[in-house]
C-alpha cells in the first residue's frame, strides 16, 4: 500500500459523505471533524498536531466561507487540503547552496533509517541537476558501512572519499574534515557527509554528530528518518534537534508506510521543513517534497505535476512527436508498443505512478493486484518476433505465433491476448490522437477529455421520437446502467478524479500532442 494509504482512505471516505448534503449544519461539521481526528490518531500523528489541525478545520468549516458557498462540501474539502498543506510545511524549500563552493551537506539519523542509501540517492539527484557531488564515508562504526557507501556511490556515478576501512577503525571527525578539504582541492561543488547512527538515541552518537558538525560547518544538516517509525518520530526528532540542530528533514521508506504520521508530526512539532522523500528501493525512487502535492495525494486529488516530471525524465520529446504521428496515421506498430513499455518501466514504479492519478485510490484494489512482471513477459513476447513481424502484426499467423510462444516461454494464448490488447490500444490511441473519447472495455468514456466528432453518436432507432401519439405517452424503458470499470464502481459526479484543463494540456504536451 502506498504512503498515507489508510489515512487517505479514511479522509476521502469521510469527506465523501458530505457530498450528499446541500447545506452543512454544525452537527455535520462536528461529525466530520471527529472522524478526521480519529483518522489522524490512527495514522500515528502526534496528539498536539491533531488538536491544532482539527481546531483550525472546525473553525473555518463553521465560518462564513462554508455557509455562503454554493457547494459547502467541496469548500470543506478545500479547507482540509489547505490545512494539510500548512502542517506539511506550506511551501516547498530547496537546498541552500553555499555562495562559495563546496556546499557541505551532513546526514544524521538513527541506524537503519537508510542514511547511506539516501546519500547515494541525493548524490544522483544533485548530479542530474548539473552538480559534482563527493560522498564522504564518516560512518566508521557500522559494519561494512564504508563498503556500502562505495557501492552506492558507484551506482550513482559519483566519487566516494573513504580513507579509512571503517568497522570501528578510524576517526570519523578527521575523515569528514579531510573530505571537505579534498572536495575543495579537486573542485567538487557539493560534499555529502554520511555519519554513523545507533539503534537508539544515545549520548555518544550525539556527541560524535555534534563534533562532525563543528568540524565541517555544514550548510545543511539533514535529519534522515524512517517514515514507519510512528509515534517515536517526534521524540527522535526533538532529540536530534537539541543535539545536532538539523536544518531539514528527509523521509525514507515512505512507500512502505500506509499511515504516514511521521511526516505530519515532525513538521508540526519541530518547525523544520521536509526537503526530500525516498519512495522506493532504487536510487531513482527519490523526489523533492512538495507539501501541496503531498496533501493532494492524501485527499486523492492526484499529483499530476510529479507524474509529468517523472515521465519527462525518461520520455524523449522527439520520439513522442514521432509516435504521435504514427498513431494518427495508422503507423503504430508493436515496435512502438515495445518502446513505450520500456519507457514506462524506466519512468519508475508503475503502481506509484497510477496512484498519482486523480481518483487513484478508487483503483487501489486493481493497482495493488497489478503484476509488473506482466510487463516483462510482454517485452519477452515482442522481442521473440522478427523485426518484420513487429512492424506488420498482420503477418502473425498460427505457426508464427506458436514459434513466438516457444521462444518467449509462454503459451499461444498469451501471444494471442497480447496481439488483441495491442490492436485495442492502437485503436484507442488513434481515437485520442484525433480528439475523440476512447471507449475502454467495461468503462465509459475517459473523463476530462473533449468529445470529438466521431465520438458523437446518433440516437438509436429505439431512442428516436415516435410518430404515434399513443407511443409517445408510454414510459420509456430505463437505459442500461453504467458499467463498472475494471477498477471498481464508476465515480459519482463531482468526485475528485477530474483533471483540470491545465493538467490536460500538460499531459498532451508530454505525449507529443501539444
Amino acid at each position: 500500500m502506498a504512503a498515507f494509504g489508510s489515512l487517505s482512505t479514511r479522509l476521502t471516505e469521510t469527506l465523501a459523505k458530505l457530498r450528499t448534503k446541500g447545506k452543512l449544519s454544525a452537527s455535520d461539521v462536528d461529525g466530520t471533524v471527529r472522524e478526521i481526528r480519529r483518522a489522524l490518531l490512527d495514522a500515528d500523528v502526534a496528539l498536539e498536531v491533531v488538536k491544532s489541525f482539527t481546531a483550525a478545520v472546525r473553525e473555518r468549516a463553521l465560518g462564513a466561507e462554508v455557509a455562503e458557498a454554493l457547494n459547502p462540501a467541496q469548500q470543506v474539502v478545500q479547507i482540509v487540503n489547505d490545512e494539510l498543506v500548512s502542517i506539511l510545511g506550506g511551501e516547498s524549500r530547496q537546498l541552500e547552496l553555499a555562495k562559495q563552493p563546496p556546499t557541505v551537506i551532513m546526514l544524521a539519523g538513527l541506524q537503519g533509517a537508510g542514511k547511506t542509501t539516501l546519500a547515494g540517492k541525493l548524490a544522483k539527484h544533485l548530479r542530474s541537476k548539473g552538480h559534482t557531488p563527493l560522498l564522504v564515508a564518516s560512518d566508521l562504526q557500522r559494519p561494512n558501512a564504508v563498503t556500502q557507501l562505495q557501492v552506492v556511490g558507484g551506482q550513482a556515478g559519483v566519487q566516494v572519499f573513504a580513507p579509512e576501512p571503517g568497522n570501528g577503525i578510524g576517526d570519523p571527525v578527521k575523515v569528514a574534515r579531510d573530505g571537505v578539504a579534498e572536495a575543495k582541492r579537486r573542485m567538487y561543488d557539493i560534499v555529502i557527509v554520511d555519519t554513523a547512527g545507533r539503534l537508539g538515541v544515545d549520548a555518544d552518537m550525539m556527541r560524535q554528530a555534534a563534533d562532525i558538525r563543528k568540524a565541517v560547518q555544514p550548510d545543511e544538516v539533514l535529519f534522515v528518518i524512517d517514515a514507519m517509525i510512528g509515534q517515536d518520530a517526534v521524540a527522535t526528532a526533538k532529540a536530534f534537534q537539541e543535539g545536532v540542530d538539523f536544518t531539514g528533514v528527509v523521509l525514507t521508506k515512505l512507500d512502505g508506510d500506509a499511515r504516514g504520521g511521521a511526516a505530519l508530526s515532525i513538521r508540526g512539532m519541530t518547525g523544520k521543513p521536509i526537503l526530500f522523500a525516498s519512495t522506493g528501493e532504487t536510487l531513482d525512487d527519490f523526489e523533492p517534497f512538495h507539501p501541496d502535492r503531498m496533501a493532494s495525494r492524501i485527499l486523492d486529488l492526484g499529483d499530476i505535476l510529479t507524474l509529468i516530471e517523472q515521465a519527462q525524465k525518461t520520455f524523449d520529446e522527439e520520439e513522442a512527436h514521432r509516435l504521435a504521428e504514427s498513431i494518427a496515421t495508422d503507423g503504430f506498430t508493436l515496435e512502438d508498443f515495445l518502446k513505450q513499455m520500456q519507457q514506462l518501466r524506466k519512468a519508475g514504479n508503475f503502481k506509484q505512478m497510477l496512484g498519482m492519478l486523480p481518483g487513484g485510490k478508487g483503483m487501489r484494489e486493481a493497482i495493488d493486484s497489478f503484476d509488473e512482471g506482466e510487463l516483462v513477459r510482454t517485452e519477452a513476447i515482442i522481442q521473440s518476433m522478427t523485426p518484420q513481424e513487429r512492424r506488420q502484426s498482420k503477418l502473425l499467423n498460427g505457426s508464427r505465433r506458436l514459434r513466438i510462444a516457444r521462444g518467449s516461454g509462454v503459451t499461444v494464448t498469451d501471444v494471442n491476448q497480447l496481439i488483441a490488447r495491442f490492436e485495442q490500444a492502437a485503436k484507442m490511441m488513434k481515437t485520442v490522437a484525433k480528439g475523440g473519447v476512447p471507449q475502454m472495455p467495461g468503462m465509459g468514456p475517459m473523463p476530462g477529455m473533449r468529445q470529438g466528432k466521431k465520438a458523437v453518436q446518433k440516437p438509436s432507432k429505439q431512442q428516436r421520437r415516435s410518430g404515434n401519439p399513443a407511443k409517445r405517452t408510454e414510459v420509456p424503458a430505463p437505459s442500461a446502467a453504467p458499467q463498472g470499470s475494471a477498477f471498481g464502481k464508476p465515480k459519482a459526479e463531482g468526485a475528485f478524479g477530474e483533471l483540470s484543463s491545465t493538467d490536460q494540456e500538460a499531459l498532451q504536451r508530454m505525449l507529443g500532442n501539444g
